[in-house]
C-alpha cells in the first residue's frame, strides 16, 4: 500500500474515507442480463478492440460512488462512461460531470439517455447534475483542460492506457484531488506496492498521491467477463506544498534517476546507477552511503523517501553524451501535452452540431 506521505487529505475529504455527499439513489436493476439488453436495444455490442467490459454489479457500482463521494456541484471528469451506469449515479448525487467517450455508438446512446442533463450543462456550465459529453480519445485530449479545478476523476481504465493516463493526470498541474479508478487487480497492486515490490509506476504515483485499494472486484462483476480480476484504486493527491514535493526541474531530475535504476531492476544500485547515468562508481557509492542506502540494495526495495534522499544527495545530474539532461522515457508521457497541440475532441455534446 502507499507509504502515507503528506500531512493532510484534500479539503472536504474526511480521513475516515466516509463519503460527504448525499447518498446516491439506488439505481435500477443492474446485472449481466440488463447490460446485454441495453446494448441490444441500442444496436451495440461490446468491442474487444476497445477493451469494453461493462459494469454489471450493483454493489460494486455503489462502492465506486461511495469512494467518489460527490457533493452537489462537485466537478468530476469521467473517463470511459460506456453505457452511463456510473454517470447516472454521479449525476443523481448532483455532481457536474464531464465525460469523455471514444466509442461513437455509446456516445450517441448517452446523448439519448442524458439529453436533459446535457442541455443543463450547455446552458449553465458547471451546474449540479449537468453533463458535458466529449467524444474523443482520452490519450489525445488535454484532460486537465476539460475541467475547471478543483475536480476529481472517476474512470474505468483498460490495462494498456492506465500508465499513460496516470502520467497525464498526475504529471503536471492542475491535478485532480481524488481519483477513483477501476483497473486490473495486478496493476492496482503494483501501484500500491510497498518497498520490496516497487516499480517506476508505483514510485511515480506514490510520490504524487496517497494510494489504497478500496475493493477487489471479480470478473463476474462485468459483462462480458474479462479474463482477469479488477480492483477499485483510490488516489488522494498531495498538495504541491506538501513535505517532499519538488520544483518541476528538480522533479524531472528525480524521474531521470528513478528511471535509470529501474532499467535494471534486478541489479544492485551501485552497479546499475554507474552504468545508466554519467556518474563515476565512487560518486554513486558515496551518495548511497550518505543517503543511508546500502549499495547492494535493488531498486524495487527503495521507498519514495529513499529516492528523495538519494536525489538530494546527488544533486543535479550531469548531462548525457549529447550535452543536455536526458528526460526519462516515462516522463515524456506526461510532458508531451505541453510540447504539442492537443488533438481536438471529435465533438462535444451541446457544442457541436451534426452529432
Amino acid at each position: 500500500m502507499g507509504d502515507g506521505r503528506g500531512s493532510g487529505e484534500p479539503e472536504g475529504r474526511p480521513g475516515s474515507g466516509e463519503p460527504e455527499g448525499r447518498p446516491a439513489p439506488r439505481p435500477p436493476r443492474l446485472d449481466p442480463q440488463a447490460v446485454r439488453r441495453a446494448l441490444r436495444e441500442a444496436g451495440l455490442r461490446a468491442r474487444h478492440a476497445l477493451s469494453q467490459n461493462f459494469l454489471a454489479d450493483i454493489d460494486v457500482l455503489e462502492a465506486i460512488l461511495a469512494e467518489a463521494a460527490p457533493v452537489p456541484g462537485r466537478r468530476i471528469l469521467e473517463i470511459g462512461p460506456g453505457l452511463g451506469i456510473l454517470t447516472g449515479g454521479l449525476l443523481a448525487c448532483g455532481a457536474s460531470v464531464t465525460a469523455i467517450e471514444l466509442d461513437r455508438g455509446l456516445a450517441a446512446r448517452l446523448r439519448r439517455v442524458f439529453g436533459p442533463e446535457i442541455e443543463r450543462a450547455a446552458s449553465e456550465p458547471g451546474a449540479p447534475g449537468g453533463l458535458r459529453l466529449v467524444v474523443g480519445d482520452a490519450l489525445d485530449v488535454d484532460l486537465a483542460a476539460l475541467v475547471t479545478p478543483p475536480y476529481d476523476v472517476v474512470a474505468n481504465l483498460p490495462y494498456h492506457i492506465t500508465s499513460p493516463i496516470l502520467h497525464r493526470l498526475l504529471g503536471r498541474p492542475p491535478r485532480p484531488e481524488r481519483l477513483v479508478l477501476m483497473v486490473q487487480r495486478e496493476v492496482a497492486e503494483r501501484i500500491a506496492a510497498a518497498p520490496g515490490a516497487m516499480s517506476y509506476l508505483s514510485v511515480f504515483v506514490q510520490y504524487h498521491a496517497r494510494v489504497r485499494i478500496a475493493r477487489r472486484v471479480p470478473a463476474a462483476a462485468f459483462e462480458p467477463e474479462p479474463a482477469v480480476e479488477s480492483a477499485i484504486l483510490v488516489l488522494d493527491t498531495l498538495a504541491d506544498d506538501a513535505p517532499g514535493r519538488l520544483a518541476p526541474a528538480a522533479e524531472d531530475e528525480l524521474w531521470r534517476l528513478v528511471q535509470a535504476a529501474f532499467r535494471e531492476r534486478r541489479k544492485m544500485l551501485h552497479n546499475v546507477l554507474a552504468r545508466q547515468l554519467p556518474l563515476e562508481p565512487g560518486v554513486v557509492g558515496r551518495a548511497l552511503t550518505a543517503a543511508g542506502i546500502e549499495p547492494d540494495r535493488r531498486p524495487q526495495t527503495l521507498s519514495v523517501e529513499d529516492w528523495l534522499r538519494l536525489h538530494e544527495v546527488l544533486g543535479p545530474l550531469p548531462a548525457d553524451a549529447r550535452g543536455r539532461p536526458r528526460l526519462p522515457e516515462a516522463a515524456v508521457a506526461w510532458t508531451e501535452p505541453e510540447t504539442r497541440e492537443p488533438v481536438a475532441p471529435a465533438a462535444v455534446a451541446g457544442e457541436a452540431a451534426g452529432e
